[in-house]
């Protein structure tokens, strides 16, 4: 898989990104699960055509001393279709500017 992990989180630092991903993601289907959710503008053309199968996001888990961000889209609606892929260069970089805003705005160092 691939993926983007901040580790060697302190304690704090931990739960100051853990507070991030909760004002500004959707929530996953379990604690420490969080959906980051694909513009539409960044979408494929074939993740655009794949309706049924929107919204598309990424997974961010939250562990004790990491968290990762997977690079992976994944459909709501899906677990295998043409419309799940690799991020393209344009979704990748939107994933690294929200971590790189996430580190900046809760000052983690890790």
């Amino acid at each position: 898989m691939r993926q983007f992990v901040v580790d060697d989180l302190s304690p704090m630092e931990r739960d100051n990104i853990d507070s991030y991903l909760k004002r500004n993601l959707k929530m996953g289907p379990m604690i420490g699960l969080y959906w980051i959710v694909i513009p539409e503008e960044l979408l494929t053309d074939v993740q655009q055509k794949h309706t049924d199968c929107a919204p598309f996001y990424f997974g961010v888990e939250i562990e004790k001393d990491s968290v990762c961000f997977e690079l992976l889209v994944r459909s709501n609606a899906h677990l295998h279709c043409d419309c799940i892929a690799h991020a393209t260069p344009q979704q990748r970089q939107y994933v690294l500017d929200l971590i790189d805003t996430m580190l900046e705005e809760e000052h983690i160092r890790s």
